[in-house]
Protein backbone atom coordinates (compact mmCIF):
# COMPACT_ATOMS: atom_id res chain seq x y z
CA UNK A 1 0.00 0.00 0.00
CA UNK A 2 2.48 2.56 0.95
CA UNK A 3 4.87 4.41 -2.24
CA UNK A 4 8.62 4.36 -1.31
CA UNK A 5 10.03 7.65 -3.06
CA UNK A 6 13.08 9.11 -2.11
CA UNK A 7 11.93 12.52 -3.60
CA UNK A 8 8.51 12.70 -1.83
CA UNK A 9 10.19 12.50 1.90
CA UNK A 10 8.26 9.46 3.14
CA UNK A 11 10.37 7.15 5.09
CA UNK A 12 12.49 4.18 3.66
CA UNK A 13 11.84 0.72 4.31
CA UNK A 14 15.38 0.93 6.40
CA UNK A 15 13.37 2.84 9.14
CA UNK A 16 11.36 1.71 12.10
CA UNK A 17 8.02 -0.08 10.98
CA UNK A 18 6.34 1.81 13.77
CA UNK A 19 7.28 5.15 11.93
CA UNK A 20 6.41 4.01 8.35
CA UNK A 21 2.93 2.47 9.69
CA UNK A 22 2.00 5.62 11.43
CA UNK A 23 2.47 7.64 7.78
CA UNK A 24 0.76 4.73 5.69
CA UNK A 25 -2.66 5.24 8.50
CA UNK A 26 -3.07 8.44 6.87
CA UNK A 27 -3.62 7.10 3.19
CA UNK A 28 -7.05 6.98 3.79
CA UNK A 29 -7.83 10.91 4.24
CA UNK A 30 -8.72 10.75 0.11
CA UNK A 31 -8.64 6.94 -0.94
CA UNK A 32 -10.02 7.78 -4.52
CA UNK A 33 -7.27 9.58 -5.09
CA UNK A 34 -4.75 7.34 -4.11
CA UNK A 35 -6.64 4.91 -6.23
CA UNK A 36 -6.75 6.89 -9.35
CA UNK A 37 -3.15 8.19 -9.14
CA UNK A 38 -0.85 5.87 -7.63
CA UNK A 39 1.09 3.53 -10.65
CA UNK A 40 0.09 -0.23 -10.69
CA UNK A 41 2.40 -2.62 -10.31
CA UNK A 42 4.70 -4.27 -13.77
CA UNK A 43 2.76 -7.04 -15.31
CA UNK A 44 6.17 -8.92 -15.76
CA UNK A 45 6.12 -8.84 -11.73
CA UNK A 46 2.14 -10.18 -11.05
CA UNK A 47 2.99 -12.84 -14.05
CA UNK A 48 6.31 -14.30 -12.25
CA UNK A 49 4.48 -14.32 -8.53
CA UNK A 50 1.52 -16.06 -10.29
CA UNK A 51 3.64 -18.53 -12.33
CA UNK A 52 5.63 -19.10 -9.33
CA UNK A 53 2.91 -20.13 -6.84
CA UNK A 54 1.22 -23.46 -6.79
CA UNK A 55 -2.28 -22.32 -7.33
CA UNK A 56 -4.86 -19.18 -7.35
CA UNK A 57 -4.67 -18.38 -3.57
CA UNK A 58 -3.66 -15.05 -3.02
CA UNK A 59 -3.33 -12.62 0.41
CA UNK A 60 -2.37 -9.53 0.07
CA UNK A 61 -1.32 -8.16 3.21
CA UNK A 62 -2.00 -4.26 3.50
CA UNK A 63 -4.13 -3.97 0.57
CA UNK A 64 -4.56 -0.57 0.26
CA UNK A 65 -7.51 0.35 -1.88
CA UNK A 66 -6.54 -2.69 -4.15
CA UNK A 67 -4.17 -1.86 -6.85
CA UNK A 68 -2.35 -4.93 -6.88
CA UNK A 69 -4.95 -7.13 -5.78
CA UNK A 70 -7.05 -6.40 -8.66
CA UNK A 71 -4.19 -6.92 -11.24
CA UNK A 72 -4.24 -10.42 -9.42
CA UNK A 73 -7.45 -10.90 -9.73
CA UNK A 74 -7.13 -10.15 -13.32
CA UNK A 75 -4.02 -12.44 -13.98
CA UNK A 76 -6.87 -15.32 -12.97
CA UNK A 77 -6.52 -15.56 -8.81
CA UNK A 78 -8.95 -15.23 -5.81
CA UNK A 79 -7.63 -12.65 -3.52
CA UNK A 80 -8.21 -11.41 -0.26
CA UNK A 81 -6.82 -8.47 1.44
CA UNK A 82 -6.07 -7.59 4.79
CA UNK A 83 -5.75 -3.77 5.41
CA UNK A 84 -5.72 -2.00 8.96
CA UNK A 85 -8.19 1.55 7.39
CA UNK A 86 -11.03 0.75 7.16
CA UNK A 87 -11.53 4.13 4.72
CA UNK A 88 -9.03 1.93 2.44
CA UNK A 89 -10.90 -1.55 2.69
CA UNK A 90 -13.99 -0.03 1.97
CA UNK A 91 -13.14 1.71 -1.46
CA UNK A 92 -11.41 -1.68 -2.08
CA UNK A 93 -14.52 -3.34 -1.20
CA UNK A 94 -16.46 -1.32 -3.27
CA UNK A 95 -14.45 -2.15 -6.23
CA UNK A 96 -15.08 -6.27 -6.26
CA UNK A 97 -12.08 -7.58 -3.45
CA UNK A 98 -12.95 -9.35 -0.17
CA UNK A 99 -11.07 -7.50 2.45
CA UNK A 100 -10.88 -7.99 6.09
CA UNK A 101 -9.75 -4.84 8.18
CA UNK A 102 -6.89 -5.63 10.45
CA UNK A 103 -3.23 -5.26 10.98
CA UNK A 104 -1.82 -8.04 9.65
CA UNK A 105 0.04 -9.48 12.79
CA UNK A 106 -3.34 -9.59 14.52
CA UNK A 107 -5.32 -10.67 12.12
CA UNK A 108 -6.83 -14.23 12.82
CA UNK A 109 -6.41 -16.52 9.49
CA UNK A 110 -9.13 -18.94 11.32
CA UNK A 111 -7.54 -22.01 9.58
CA UNK A 112 -6.93 -20.83 6.18
CA UNK A 113 -4.26 -21.22 4.06
CA UNK A 114 -2.77 -19.10 0.66
CA UNK A 115 -1.06 -20.09 -2.26
CA UNK A 116 0.87 -16.45 -1.81
CA UNK A 117 1.51 -13.88 0.55
CA UNK A 118 1.85 -10.37 -1.51
CA UNK A 119 2.34 -6.96 -0.01
CA UNK A 120 2.59 -3.96 -2.34
CA UNK A 121 4.34 -1.42 -0.83
CA UNK A 122 3.19 -2.43 2.75
CA UNK A 123 5.73 -4.60 4.05
CA UNK A 124 8.10 -1.51 5.78
CA UNK A 125 4.75 -1.17 8.39
CA UNK A 126 4.57 -4.68 9.43
CA UNK A 127 6.88 -6.09 12.20
CA UNK A 128 9.43 -7.77 10.13
CA UNK A 129 9.87 -10.45 12.39
CA UNK A 130 6.06 -11.32 13.23
CA UNK A 131 4.92 -10.84 9.89
CA UNK A 132 7.42 -13.11 8.10
CA UNK A 133 6.35 -15.68 10.56
CA UNK A 134 2.82 -15.17 10.11
CA UNK A 135 3.60 -15.51 6.81
CA UNK A 136 4.99 -18.16 6.77
CA UNK A 137 1.89 -19.43 8.74
CA UNK A 138 -0.48 -19.31 6.25
CA UNK A 139 1.20 -19.98 3.18
CA UNK A 140 0.85 -23.36 2.13
CA UNK A 141 3.94 -25.72 1.44
CA UNK A 142 5.63 -24.57 -1.81
CA UNK A 143 3.53 -20.94 -1.58
CA UNK A 144 5.35 -18.20 -2.57
CA UNK A 145 6.04 -14.80 -0.48
CA UNK A 146 6.88 -11.83 -2.55
CA UNK A 147 7.53 -8.37 -0.88
CA UNK A 148 7.27 -5.90 -3.06
CA UNK A 149 7.46 -2.00 -3.66
CA UNK A 150 8.35 0.86 -6.24
CA UNK A 151 11.22 3.48 -5.88
CA UNK A 152 10.85 6.46 -7.67
CA UNK A 153 13.32 8.52 -9.55
CA UNK A 154 12.09 12.00 -10.65
CA UNK A 155 14.35 14.42 -12.41
CA UNK A 156 16.45 16.64 -10.17
CA UNK A 157 14.29 19.79 -11.89
CA UNK A 158 11.41 18.37 -10.46
CA UNK A 159 12.96 16.54 -7.28
CA UNK A 160 14.70 19.92 -5.92
CA UNK A 161 12.54 22.39 -6.02
CA UNK A 162 9.76 19.83 -4.37
CA UNK A 163 12.21 19.20 -1.57
CA UNK A 164 12.99 22.80 -1.20
CA UNK A 165 9.28 24.00 -1.04
CA UNK A 166 8.98 20.79 1.45
CA UNK A 167 11.77 22.60 4.07
CA UNK A 168 9.73 26.05 3.43
CA UNK A 169 6.33 25.01 3.77
CA UNK A 170 7.11 22.47 6.77
CA UNK A 171 10.34 22.89 8.52
CA UNK A 172 8.94 21.32 11.28
CA UNK A 173 8.42 18.04 10.29
CA UNK A 174 11.40 15.84 10.77
CA UNK A 175 10.81 15.10 7.23
CA UNK A 176 11.96 18.09 5.71
CA UNK A 177 15.54 17.17 6.86
CA UNK A 178 16.10 14.39 4.44
CA UNK A 179 17.84 14.96 1.03
CA UNK A 180 15.82 15.68 -2.34
CA UNK A 181 17.05 12.35 -3.37
CA UNK A 182 18.66 9.21 -1.85
CA UNK A 183 20.29 6.29 -3.58
CA UNK A 184 18.69 3.62 -4.70
CA UNK A 185 21.07 1.33 -2.77
CA UNK A 186 19.72 2.48 0.28
CA UNK A 187 16.55 0.90 -1.05
CA UNK A 188 18.30 -2.14 -2.57
CA UNK A 189 19.38 -2.71 1.27
CA UNK A 190 16.10 -2.97 2.90
CA UNK A 191 14.97 -5.25 0.81
CA UNK A 192 17.77 -7.00 1.71
CA UNK A 193 16.98 -6.99 5.24
CA UNK A 194 13.43 -8.32 4.42
CA UNK A 195 15.14 -11.27 2.85
CA UNK A 196 17.41 -11.43 5.77
CA UNK A 197 14.24 -12.30 8.42
CA UNK A 198 12.68 -14.60 5.49
CA UNK A 199 15.95 -16.37 5.25
CA UNK A 200 15.98 -16.51 9.47
CA UNK A 201 12.51 -17.83 10.02
CA UNK A 202 14.20 -21.30 8.81
CA UNK A 203 10.99 -21.79 6.89
CA UNK A 204 11.29 -21.01 3.58
CA UNK A 205 13.90 -22.07 0.67
CA UNK A 206 16.69 -19.41 0.17
CA UNK A 207 14.78 -15.98 -0.46
CA UNK A 208 15.60 -14.13 -3.89
CA UNK A 209 15.58 -10.29 -4.62
CA UNK A 210 14.24 -8.84 -8.19
CA UNK A 211 14.47 -5.82 -9.92
CA UNK A 212 12.46 -4.35 -12.68
CA UNK A 213 13.37 -0.93 -14.23
CA UNK A 214 10.73 0.88 -16.18
CA UNK A 215 9.59 4.09 -17.37
CA UNK A 216 5.91 6.45 -16.81
CA UNK A 217 5.16 10.03 -18.19
CA UNK A 218 3.42 12.50 -16.29
CA UNK A 219 1.69 15.63 -17.11
CA UNK A 220 1.73 18.44 -14.90
CA UNK A 221 -2.29 17.55 -13.81
CA UNK A 222 -1.11 13.93 -13.42
CA UNK A 223 2.00 14.45 -10.78
CA UNK A 224 0.05 16.84 -9.04
CA UNK A 225 -2.80 14.65 -8.71
CA UNK A 226 -0.52 11.77 -7.08
CA UNK A 227 1.32 14.14 -4.94
CA UNK A 228 -1.10 14.94 -2.33
CA UNK A 229 -1.32 10.92 -1.78
CA UNK A 230 2.03 10.39 -0.36
CA UNK A 231 3.31 9.88 2.89
CA UNK A 232 5.00 13.40 3.65
CA UNK A 233 1.77 15.12 2.03
CA UNK A 234 -1.00 13.69 3.38
CA UNK A 235 -0.35 14.92 7.05
CA UNK A 236 0.24 18.99 5.72
CA UNK A 237 -2.36 21.58 6.20
CA UNK A 238 -4.00 22.60 3.20
CA UNK A 239 -1.82 25.79 3.20
CA UNK A 240 1.21 24.24 3.42
CA UNK A 241 0.35 21.18 0.57
CA UNK A 242 -0.86 23.90 -2.24
CA UNK A 243 2.78 26.00 -1.57
CA UNK A 244 4.42 22.55 -2.22
CA UNK A 245 2.12 21.94 -4.78
CA UNK A 246 2.79 25.57 -6.73
CA UNK A 247 6.46 25.30 -6.48
CA UNK A 248 6.49 21.57 -8.12
CA UNK A 249 3.59 22.62 -10.97
CA UNK A 250 5.53 25.60 -11.90
CA UNK A 251 9.25 23.20 -12.08
CA UNK A 252 7.12 21.15 -14.49
CA UNK A 253 6.07 23.65 -16.41
CA UNK A 254 9.61 24.72 -16.86
CA UNK A 255 9.98 21.17 -18.85
CA UNK A 256 7.54 21.33 -20.89
CA UNK A 257 4.33 20.64 -18.96
CA UNK A 258 5.34 17.09 -18.20
CA UNK A 259 8.48 14.81 -17.62
CA UNK A 260 9.63 11.00 -17.65
CA UNK A 261 9.68 9.20 -14.43
CA UNK A 262 11.94 6.32 -13.94
CA UNK A 263 11.20 3.29 -12.03
CA UNK A 264 12.27 0.94 -10.02
CA UNK A 265 10.55 -1.74 -8.66
CA UNK A 266 12.46 -4.07 -6.27
CA UNK A 267 10.62 -7.43 -4.61
CA UNK A 268 12.52 -9.89 -2.04
CA UNK A 269 10.33 -13.43 -2.25
CA UNK A 270 10.45 -16.99 -1.32
CA UNK A 271 9.02 -19.78 -1.60
CA UNK A 272 7.45 -22.27 1.56
CA UNK A 273 9.51 -25.33 2.01
CA UNK A 274 7.22 -28.45 2.42
CA UNK A 275 6.60 -29.37 6.09
CA UNK A 276 9.28 -31.98 7.32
Amino acid sequence: MPILPREQQEPSPAEPYEAARRIAESFGVDAQRYDQARPGYPDALVARIVAGSPGPDVLDVGCGTGIAARQFQAAGCAVLGVEPDARMADFARARGLEVEVAAFEAWQPAGRTFDAVIAAQSWHWVDPVAGTVKAARVLRPGGRLAIFGHVYEPPAEVAEPFAAAFRRAAPDSPLSGQPARRPLDLYQAAYAKFADKIRETEQFKDPEQWQLDWEQSYTRDQWLDLLPTTGGLTQLRPDQLAEVLVAVGDAIDSLGGRFTMNYTTLAATAVRASAS
